[in-house]
Formats: C-alpha cells, sequence, structure tokens
C-alpha cells in the first residue's frame, strides 16, 4: 500500500504514468473505439485545453485535453465489461438519469462504460476515468475504484452539469476512511444511519463504525442475551439493511462492543459481574474480569453480532478501565491483583490481566476472521503481558493515566488509526474540554500524521497510519439532534475525506473548499 501511494504521489506531481494507477489512460478502450463524428462529437481545436474536476475530495491526477466532454442525456447507457459491476452500473445509470444496458460489447455515443481490469499490483480502490469522444469510460483492478470513480463522475455533473475531456488518473492515500457513531448513548434511527452511509459513499470514505454498547445503552437486538438490549435500539433486521446498503458502497460496518469498560446497559441486567473495589462498592460500568462469567457473556455477544456485521474489521474498545484509573490498582482491586497472579505469575499486575482479557477477546473475533482493534488507552507499558501484535491502535487522547506518546506505539511496529480528539472528536454538549471540530480547522492544520494534540509524529511512520476517522460522541445526548448533528458534521466530514484521500497541500483556499461543498450538496 504504502509503496503504491508513494509512487501514486509522484504521478500525481508529475502527471507521468507509473503503472500503478488502475489503468495507463483508459485510451486502449476509449481510443481505440472512437465513434464517428456523425455519431458523438469529436475534439476540435476550437475546443478549449480542458480543467480538472471540482470535485470532493479531489482528483489526484488530471490529464487535460481538447474536447466537448460528457454530459448525461436521454438515451445514454451505463454498460459493464463484467457482472460483478452490476450495482455500481445500476446506481450510476439511477442517479445520472441513463439506461442500464448490463454487459455489452457494442460502443455506443454517451456511453458509461464500466470495467474491471483486474490488475493484481494496483491499489484495489485506484481507477482511471477518461472523457473522450462523447463517452466515458471508467477502469480498475477492483469494484471499489469503479464505484469511486462513478462518485467522480457525479460529483461533475452536480457540480459543473458535465464531466471535462480528458484523464482522471486517482487512489486514495489512505487506506482505512470513517466516521465513527456512538450510537449507545444517542439513539439514532436506521434511516439517518443509511443516510449517513449516502453521504459516506459519495465522498469515498470506506467506514463506518457503530458503538453500540455503553453505560447508558446497549442498542442492537440480541437473541443469545435480550435482557441486555435497551428499549430504543435497531433490529436486526434493520441492521442487515443497512450493512447491504453500506457494502452496496463499498463502506465496511465496523461494530465496537467497549470492554472491559463501558458495559453498564450490560451490568445493569447482569449485577453479579459487576467489578467491586476492596470496599465493596460497585465500580461504573466495569465488569469483573477475574470471573469466568464476564468473558462468557461477553463472548456470547461477539460471536452472535459477527453473523450480523461481515466486515473485515471489530473494534474491541478497552479503553478507561476504571481498575486502571487508580493510583495503586492492585490494593484497590486485590480480586483483580490476585487473578493476575494466578493466571500470568507472580509478578503479573491488573494491567497484565486486563492485557489478557483484550488477547482473549481479539482471539474471539479473529476466529471470525476479524482483524481487531481497540482504543490507545487500553494498550501499556511493559508489563508482562503484551498485547497482541494484530491489534490496530485507535489513537484517539493523550489525556489518560501513563499517557505514552503516538511515536511509542508505532515503534512497537503497530498499525495505528487516528481519531484525534483535538480535531475529529464531535462531542455532544461539548463536556469537559471538547469543542466541536470545524472543517477549517481540520482542512488547515491536521493531517493523518497528526496523531495527538497539534504535532505531526516522523514522516517515517506515515505507512503505519492506516487512516483516521471523525468520531461522533453522544455525551450529553439531547444536546443536538439528528438532524444538528448531520449539519454539524457535513464539513468536517469533507475536510476529513480530503486530507485522508490526497497527501499534498489542498489546492484551493479554506473558502474556496467550503463554496465547493456547497455547490456539490
Amino acid at each position: 500500500m504504502t509503496g503504491a501511494v508513494a509512487a501514486g504521489a509522484l504521478v500525481a506531481a508529475s502527471g507521468v504514468g507509473l503503472g500503478l494507477w488502475a489503468a495507463s489512460d483508459g485510451g486502449g478502450s476509449a481510443g481505440s473505439t472512437a465513434a464517428s463524428p456523425a455519431q458523438s462529437p469529436g475534439p476540435s481545436r476550437s475546443h478549449p485545453l480542458s480543467k480538472a474536476p471540482r470535485t470532493i475530495p479531489a482528483v489526484r491526477d488530471h490529464t487535460a485535453e481538447r474536447g466537448p466532454g460528457w454530459r448525461p442525456a436521454q438515451g445514454h447507457r451505463v454498460v459493464v465489461d463484467d457482472p460483478a459491476l452490476a450495482d455500481e452500473g445500476r446506481l450510476a445509470a439511477g442517479e445520472l438519469g441513463l439506461t442500464y444496458a448490463g454487459e455489452r460489447d457494442d460502443r455506443r455515443a454517451g456511453d458509461l462504460r464500466l470495467e474491471l481490469n483486474r490488475d493484481a499490483g494496483a491499489n484495489p480502490e485506484s481507477y482511471t476515468m477518461t472523457v473522450r469522444d462523447g463517452r466515458v469510460t471508467v477502469t480498475a483492478p477492483g469494484e471499489a475504484g469503479v464505484f469511486y470513480g462513478t462518485r467522480t463522475l457525479k460529483q461533475e455533473v452536480e457540480g459543473a452539469g458535465a464531466a471535462p475531456e480528458g484523464v482522471v488518473r486517482d487512489e486514495p492515500a489512505k487506506q482505512r476512511r470513517g466516521l465513527m457513531l456512538d450510537i449507545a448513548r444517542k439513539h439514532y434511527t436506521a434511516d439517518w444511519i443509511a443516510d449517513r452511509i449516502r453521504e459516506l459513499g459519495d465522498l469515498k470514505f470506506n467506514e463506518i463504525g457503530l458503538h453500540f454498547s455503553d453505560d447508558q445503552g446497549f442498542r442492537i437486538e440480541s437473541d443469545t442475551h435480550p435482557e441486555v438490549v435497551s428499549e430504543q435500539h435497531l433490529t436486526k433486521a434493520q441492521v442487515k439493511r443497512i450493512v447491504d446498503l453500506a457494502e452496496s458502497r463499498h463502506i465496511t460496518v465496523v461494530p465496537e462492543i467497549d470492554s472491559p469498560g463501558h458495559l453498564g446497559a450490560v451490568l445493569a441486567a447482569h449485577p453479579e459481574l459487576q467489578l467491586r473495589d476492596a470496599d465493596g462498592d460497585a465500580v461504573r460500568g466495569a465488569i469483573d474480569i477475574s470471573k469466568p462469567g464476564s468473558a462468557e457473556i461477553v463472548d456470547d455477544l461477539l460471536e452472535e453480532y459477527a453473523g450480523l456485521f461481515p466486515g473485515g474489521q471489530w473494534h474491541l474498545g478497552g479503553d478507561e478501565y476504571q481498575a486502571l484509573v487508580v493510583s495503586d490498582p492492585e490494593a484497590s482491586f486485590p480480586g483483580l491483583a490476585a487473578a493476575a497472579r494466578e493466571k500470568y505469575g507472580s509478578g503479573a499486575t491488573v494491567e497484565d490481566l486486563t492485557t489478557g482479557w483484550l488477547n482473549d477477546r481479539s482471539a474471539t473475533v479473529r476466529a471470525h476472521g476479524r482483524t481487531p482493534r481497540a482504543w490507545n488507552d487500553g494498550f501499556f507499558r511493559g508489563g508482562s503481558v503484551r498485547a497482541a501484535k494484530d491489534i490496530q491502535v485507535a489513537y484517539w487522547t493523550g489525556k489518560e493515566i501513563g499517557a505514552r506518546q503516538p511515536a511509542e506505539y508505532l515503534s512497537e511496529g503497530r498499525e495505528v488509526i487516528n481519531h484525534n480528539d483535538e480535531f475529529l472528536y464531535y462531542v455532544l454538549g461539548e463536556p469537559l474540554t471538547f469543542v466541536y471540530p470545524t472543517g477549517e480547522r481540520i482542512y488547515e492544520q491536521w493531517t493523518p500524521l497528526v496523531l495527538r494534540g497539534t504535532t505531526a509524529v516522523p514522516e517515517r511512520y506515515d505507512g503505519q497510519i492506516l487512516g483516521g476517522a471523525l468520531a461522533v460522541w453522544g455525551d450529553i445526548p439531547r444536546a443536538q439532534t439528528q438532524d444538528q448533528v448531520a449539519a454539524g458534521i457535513r464539513l468536517p466530514l469533507r475536510a476529513t475525506v480530503q486530507k485522508l484521500w490526497d497527501p499534498d497541500e489542498p489546492e484551493l483556499s479554506w473558502a474556496q473548499f467550503r463554496d465547493l461543498a456547497d455547490e456539490l450538496d
């Protein structure tokens, strides 16, 4: 991934194809089958040299040509060269008012043609879009790349009414581009989530996280433990429709059942599993990880939802376990300390037991082919038990007790996803020191290398930072309505994806970018 991105950046800078894009220029298919002048307009010196498309995110490279460009018209077709592209073809046809004609070998004026080249060496999300001789051809090594090409075309038509003549070569710099929704503390309707998925797809995001279990609520129907489910929740049928819609937009739904903290809704139905301190006082939201029943119930839920969420990613939480926010965890929680020593040896600590819990839950989801991730404050320095190497770090804060610099995680070789709470945390009601993020600040000051605060980590770690995500948290759920949340994250989402898609300094000023966003909406 990193080599292709680096080479892709060079392509974008130089305009010279290096063979790492979805195709050379699309000219083989479009040029070799050019229609006669009677069939479609052709380039002439009377046409000015085309200008690059105006899209969000901006395309990485555009080769200008002379010609009239392409605009949709009645009778134009969408055709595909592979049945795997039927969904992309039908969607584009419906959006642009064209006729979906399925698999066709013939070439007609006005065609939008979608092609797979299945180039195993290319970024699967890359694509080439050629606008020439009154036709458009989108070619990519994978279905996602073809979809992104149609998103570019859709934005061009929505903004300017037409796609400019020439060749777009495009690919994302970062492979994970997401929005995370806390649907546990604030209930969102299935229709609202579906609308966000459509918005994310058009912006070339590829993840939506659903944090659906916390102290305040458990928001998805359960068959194994119906007793933990909140009154307001999504049914499994609704979630299935959400997942299907996301898949059609090449978006992975990443579920999160946070543990061993933030389990208050589960513990309300199972108080026998509540963590208690040395004085016997219950600890809010914390499950007693020394009890076998604690692992059993969480694994029951992880196993159950593995069938509902088929994507390859799984978020295990791991943050803010209250047993570890005291000065002496072993003295405050002697039961956990004893369990740690029994399981891992005489020198083991509560941190070791907590790391072992994370590793065990990782094994549960890994058995279903999922890549686990956890919040950065669920990883600890030293200790006799180390978190499994394949657990990705969702880095959000440096404010916790014993906070570690981002470079510590990276120097261990870990892969990191950027959730920097200084820029990317939209916390309802703005409690504590949180302030609603602005698109302007993200656009002008944040990059994926800025993991903590406002300071970037060294460039050498860029390849380990897989991407980033804007996160919406429901700390004060009534502070905003669903519609207010959608409006509040509109520009932050667009600024975030611009910085994840293209590593270069944006060409547009913030004012120009904001105006473009208004134009395209």
